[in-house]
């Protein structure tokens, strides 16, 4: 395998091959294989097939043989199992990637070692705590994004683990008088707790998702606004990727909050239309996250375990060198693992892992000076 100088430093093509390399550039590329293409894609139909069955047995279980399943909420119970099915096929093909495919290896082989929890048993928990639930990392880039990425989080945590039970019928609340104000809440048909809806817990139990609704407005309003304002943010922005998202929490949001001003303030007047309205938004973003730019909570745990490979090889010293300036370039396993992943996909300028990156910077001006700036006097 060539330095990274001596591949600069390659003497340049003869006259002819400069058209010749145009010529084969304005061909079609090859077709790439078909049959491996189809292994890959059978292979995610069959899982997320699996999973979205999985699925569909746990409600009917879940709900005691649908006993417990509202009938109103089947719209909702429908779109979880395609969120189920996209979430499968997509993850599927992603780690039949090479690259993504080691770093889910490496990734999720740290999350489960042994090995990591005897010599690090706090560091899992921490970056759980940080990586995924706070997010860290967005602080340092600015801290209005960071608060505003965190009111979405929560607000979406809180809404998905009080709809998706509910819309399973996997918890259920009922009132021996038919009309309150007591309460039993049951899980899978069993008494978990009993509360009057008129205290301070039945109404954080009734209103739950007006909660998250208020904390995700405002942080998914910012981004909205950051993107109209900023010219950065908008540069190389994408309706369907980076702003639907957006206004479909907004759309949810506001609509979930309308439908109890409508049933408190109204007297219900409205209520069907707002109904309809909430139903279609939520169908439409559950369908759209395995496609849109809400896929990205699916991959971070990877990240999370890459994260917890990296900080495990800094603990055992496994410190790795450029190879030119001697400054330390990261833990000596994850420089291996970025090799063998560019040597995966091909890609043949691979030692320039070993360099840290102001000697990349340097050697590549060099070469251009000696060999590239030289042809032109």
């Amino acid at each position: 395998m060539p330095e990274p100088s001596e591949a600069l430093a390659a003497p340049p093509p003869p006259p002819g091959a400069a058209a010749a390399t145009e010529a084969a550039a304005t061909q079609p590329a090859p077709a790439p294989a078909p049959r491996g293409g189809r292994s890959v894609h059978t292979r995610a139909s069959l899982a997320a097939a699996l999973v979205s069955l999985l699925l569909v047995v746990a409600i009917v279980l879940g709900s005691r043989l649908l006993r417990d399943f509202d009938s109103a909420l089947l719209p909702y119970a429908v779109a979880t199992v395609f969120l189920a099915f996209g979430v499968t096929y997509r993850y599927t093909v992603w780690v039949s990637a090479p690259g993504a495919r080691r770093l889910f290896k490496k990734g999720f082989g740290s999350l489960f070692s042994a090995a990591n929890f005897r010599a690090a048993p706090t560091a899992l928990p921490r970056m759980i705590a940080t990586y995924l639930g706070f997010q860290k990392f967005l602080g340092a880039r600015s801290r209005a994004r960071w608060a505003a990425h965190q009111l979405i989080f929560w607000g979406c945590v809180l809404a998905a683990l009080i709809t998706f039970p509910l819309t399973w019928g996997w918890f259920t609340f009922t009132s021996g008088s038919g009309s309150g104000p007591g309460y039993e809440m049951r899980v899978w048909g069993f008494k978990v707790l009993g509360f009057d809806s008129l205290d301070f817990l039945g109404w954080l139990m009734f209103h739950g998702l007006d909660i998250a609704a208020l904390l995700v407005i405002p942080g998914a309003s910012y981004f909205l606004w950051r993107r109209m304002r900023d010219r950065g943010a908008g540069t190389g922005q994408r309706f369907a990727y980076d702003l639907l998202p957006l206004i479909c929490l907004v759309v949810i949001s506001v609509t979930g909050l309308l439908l109890t001003f409508s049933s408190i303030f109204l007297h219900g007047g409205g209520y069907e239309f707002l109904a309809i309205l909430h139903m279609v938004s939520v169908v439409f973003t559950l369908i759209y996250i395995p496609f849109g730019k809400f896929f990205h909570i699916v991959q971070r745990p990877a990240a999370v375990g890459m994260q917890l490979f990296k900080y495990t090889g800094r603990q055992d010293e496994q410190v790795f060198s450029c190879k030119r300036c001697g400054e330390p370039v990261d833990t000596a396993p994850y420089v291996e693992n970025l090799r063998a992943t560019m040597q995966d996909l091909k890609l043949d300028f691979d030692a320039w892992a070993e360099y840290c990156p102001r000697c990349k910077r340097m050697l590549r001006g060099n070469a251009y000076l000696t060999h590239v700036k030289k042809g032109f006097k």
